[in-house]
């Protein structure tokens, strides 16, 4: 048996070996989600107004259990355009409830921008006020999630007003 085919063997025997125990794991992961997907900016660089293509991903916990329905994200977003970048992370509450197959969502944020154009950096306070919907799919534990925020920040004398768009898969645990 060659090396490579032991190994695949190897690495499914650890896997069916595995999935009897995950019954034990629940205690161990918090309930809470992550998400992961394609996101469209509208976004100001200092001064100008430019449309922006990225990602966007986070991660919520929702650690209240007496509270289940009030979420702490960390959400992480980039933005690229020919010659700028632009990264984003904020943190803060999440509030949602489920109805049927739905789960409708807002959130308010604050966290640092780090924006690099021509070559300068800027790193301003960006606070982040949004919403969106979860739509839970067929397959155990995803949804598709469509999530849209209100992004402000300020830097110098120019205040930035810009808004964000995403759309992508959502595991729940």
């Amino acid at each position: 048996m060659s090396k490579s085919a032991a190994a695949v063997l190897a690495f499914a025997g650890l896997i069916l070996c595995s999935i009897p125990m995950s019954a034990q794991f629940n205690g161990l992961l918090p309930n809470g989600n992550v998400y992961g997907g394609v996101s469209y900016g509208q976004l100001t660089n200092v001064v100008n107004k430019q449309s922006y293509k990225g990602w966007n991903a986070s991660v919520e916990a929702l650690p209240f259990t007496r509270f289940p329905r009030i979420g702490v994200v960390v959400d992480g977003s980039g933005f690229y355009r020919q010659g700028e970048t632009q990264y984003n992370i904020v943190g803060g509450l999440r509030l949602s409830t489920n109805v049927g197959k739905w789960r409708p969502f807002v959130h308010g944020m604050a966290g640092v921008r780090h924006l690099t154009s021509a070559g300068i950096t800027y790193q301003p306070l960006v606070i982040d006020v949004g919403g969106g919907l979860d739509y839970k799919l067929w397959f155990k534990n995803f949804s598709w999630r469509f999530q849209g925020d209100y992004m402000h920040s300020h830097y110098q004398s120019a205040t930035q007003n810009d808004y964000r768009a995403s759309t992508g898969v959502v595991w729940r645990f």
